[in-house]
């Protein structure tokens, strides 16, 4: 499938971790994809390990927080590829791990800034591209994370946004129906990335204990995120969840 034939998509988070591994994926796949994400060098280093499919990427260095930047992506994206059939709002951010009454007004409002506004903004680009082509619609997969069903200890920013992403999410699905815009979320826990390096050796637990945790390889979440956006248009995965099997989640809510 060359430039000119592939369906097009934008992954924020492109730079590392689960956005990186679905970028390279989809390129694999046959897709162009637009990579999103504050660090230039990152993009560039994702791009250059799809190999062959590197012509398919196109780096965009973006602030998902900054409604210029998310307008400058978008503007990118169709004057590259010309429509949007995927958007993988992906770039997320936590906050310190402090108890909840010593947490920042400036750490709450950069995880929501970056994790819920970032992510409707995104939204709000992709609906005025897939609206306004032919064919008509698109597909939009949010990364809701396990932290949209059950919280970990000190995380009440990064859950707080993560449950939102949900609302968010079906909100999408029920005002994009009429124009072929479908909406899915997947919740994903303990993906082997830099950000889960730290669970092989203990992380703090329900009971304030410091325990390890099993993580699984990310390309097992490459893998269904790849199945999501290649279903039809008339078909959705609403919401999936992947984890490490072994994982505390069921047993924490």
């Amino acid at each position: 499938m060359d430039s000119a034939t592939a369906k097009v998509a934008i992954v924020t988070g492109a730079g590392s971790g689960i956005g990186r591994a679905v970028s390279l994926a989809l390129l694999a796949g046959g897709w162009s994809v637009v990579l999103a994400g504050r660090r230039a060098e990152l993009l560039d280093e994702t791009a250059s390990l799809a190999g062959d499919a590197a012509g398919r990427a196109l780096p965009q260095p973006t602030n998902v927080a900054d409604p210029a930047s998310v307008t400058a992506l978008f503007d990118a994206a169709k004057a590259r590829f010309g429509r949007l059939d995927l958007l993988f709002n992906n770039a997320g951010t936590g906050a310190p791990p402090v108890p909840l009454e010593e947490l920042s007004i400036e750490h709450w409002k950069r995880v929501v800034d970056i994790n819920l506004t970032g992510a409707f903004l995104c939204t709000q680009g992709a609906f005025r591209l897939m609206k306004d082509q032919d064919p008509l619609g698109g597909r939009i997969i949010n990364n809701g994370s396990i932290s949209a069903h059950v919280p970990r200890p000190r995380s009440v920013a990064y859950t707080a946004t993560k449950h939102a992403i949900t609302g968010l999410t079906r909100s999408t699905s029920l005002d994009g129906r009429a124009y072929g815009i479908a909406c899915g979320q997947i919740d994903i826990g303990n993906a082997g990335t830099e950000m889960t390096r730290a669970m092989s050796k203990g992380v703090m637990q329900a009971d304030g204990a410091i325990g390890a945790e099993p993580v699984m390889d990310v390309a097992a979440v490459a893998d269904a995120v790849v199945y999501m956006a290649g279903l039809p248009l008339e078909a959705n995965v609403q919401f999936m969840t992947v984890m490490a099997t072994n994982m505390p989640f069921i047993g924490r809510g």
